[in-house]
């Protein structure tokens, strides 16, 4: 992020200095900056804790999300396809027992022992899906699975 703004706001301090407007353009180095500052302390504060007795989530805007292992219904672990390309990334739900998605793990973020390690510690059913989907496939199978901006109107023809 940094390489990006930091050659924009060099050019401006350059065409603004001279004339003594530069004021403008500190306030908004200083706004992308803290902005960035946020994302990053929200990247790093999002985490899973899991045990025998139930799985913890808090989310990147520091939303914490708790479920015992009763209310956990099975764990679906299946490979999307990365948008159009060739390559796969594991991604683990922990399903409700009413059929609803209560902790997404996606393949980029955590990793497959990290995965392993829910499944070892709430003991629900594992429905592994053999073949790779694609977001489509999975939203026309599942779409309660899927984060609300992923869901699309899905027709009839494949």
């Amino acid at each position: 992020m940094l390489a990006l703004f930091s050659p924009i706001f060099a050019v401006l301090y350059w065409l603004t200095v001279p004339e003594g407007t530069w004021l403008p353009v500190a306030v908004a180095q200083l706004g992308v900056t803290v902005v960035f500052g946020l994302g990053v302390v929200g990247f790093h504060r999002t985490g899973i804790w899991v045990d025998h007795s139930g799985i913890t989530e808090r989310g990147f805007f520091g939303r914490v999300d708790s479920y015992p292992a009763a209310e956990v219904g099975s764990i679906l672990l299946l490979e999307l396809y990365l948008g159009d390309a060739l390559d796969t990334n594991a991604h683990l739900f922990v399903v409700g027992v009413d059929g609803r998605r209560l902790v997404r793990m996606r393949g980029q973020y955590y990793s497959h022992a990290s995965m392993d390690t829910v499944i070892e510690q709430l003991g629900a059913p594992v429905v592994h899906v053999s073949e790779p989907m694609t977001l489509r496939e999975l939203n026309r199978a599942r779409p309660e699975l899927l984060y609300w901006f992923e869901r699309r109107l899905v027709d009839g023809a494949a």
